[in-house]
């Protein structure tokens, strides 16, 4: 077992990842940790938005770890990985030659090798940019959920639709390496979250020049609250059944989705 001291507990520095130290995270363990003791403790995985607020947003969480017993990991996929302009990478999981999804898989394999943790399933939230990645997880990794929480996507794949990925699942396997697993992702309590006045065009349009550019980029809607009923009508067609939640008076601020948020995963956690 790793040393600990300040720089692990309760809210760590931020450390390299052993994959690939270009990517990077900081973990949360409740201040009852024992590293001597037997007790595990679930995992929360939190998603940073276009910005890379990783540190910030794990702190935001703190008080929801202490109270519900709850280890947090938030990682770090920086701009620039593939070139000056490369700021959307990680929310395609993946992304100029990088399986951005199996990063997190190993930044998690590694904090289990620190941590007495519960890791097999997690529970994941995500916003914004945080909320495109956590949303293709799923499809990718259901198995490895506990309950997801979505919040205000800029853009969706539509699981089910025939077109290619990122548009659609049409050819999921051949890009990400598993196949669409709708009786898996039915298993997974999933949580959809938007501001009601998110109807801002700030970056919605995708045009040719993007490297997010795909056929059918901007079909799902013009907006935030568009795109995740598209996204939302695309899950029940599948047969699961998410919880959906649009908050009034609430734009695209991910500080005003947490507290419905903290309430889903205490919920998971409680049952």
């Amino acid at each position: 077992m790793a040393r600990m001291n300040f720089y692990r507990l309760p809210a760590s520095a931020m450390f390299a990842a052993r994959c690939d130290p270009r990517f990077h995270y900081c973990t949360y363990v409740p201040e009852s940790y024992d590293p001597e003791g037997s007790r595990s403790y679930p995992l929360a995985v939190l998603i940073h938005h276009s910005k890379r607020d990783a540190q910030a947003l794990r702190d935001r969480f703190i008080a929801f770890a202490e109270v519900h017993q709850c280890a947090l990991l938030a990682p770090l996929f920086p701009c620039g990985i593939n070139g000056v302009d490369d700021f959307n990478n990680y929310k395609l999981l993946r992304h100029g030659g990088v399986a951005y999804d199996q990063v997190l898989l190993e930044m998690i394999e590694e904090i289990s090798e620190v941590f007495h943790l519960q890791t097999n399933r997690v529970l994941m939230y995500g916003f914004s940019g945080g909320g495109q990645f956590a949303h293709r997880f799923l499809l990718r990794h259901p198995d490895r959920l506990r309950g997801i929480s979505i919040a205000a996507p800029g853009t969706v794949t539509l699981p089910g639709d025939p077109r290619g990925w990122w548009v659609g699942t049409g050819d999921m396997e051949d890009v990400t390496g598993a196949p669409l697993n709708p009786g898996k992702i039915r298993e997974v309590p999933i949580q959809l979250l938007v501001g009601a006045d998110d109807l801002g065009p700030e970056g919605m349009t995708i045009g040719p020049g993007s490297d997010f550019w795909c056929e059918g980029a901007n079909d799902a809607g013009a907006t935030r609250v568009a795109r995740l009923s598209a996204l939302e009508a695309a899950l029940r067609d599948l047969g699961a059944a998410p919880e959906r939640q649009d908050l009034p008076g609430v734009g695209h601020d991910a500080v005003a989705v947490q507290p419905p948020v903290e309430n889903f995963f205490g919920r998971l956690l409680a049952g």
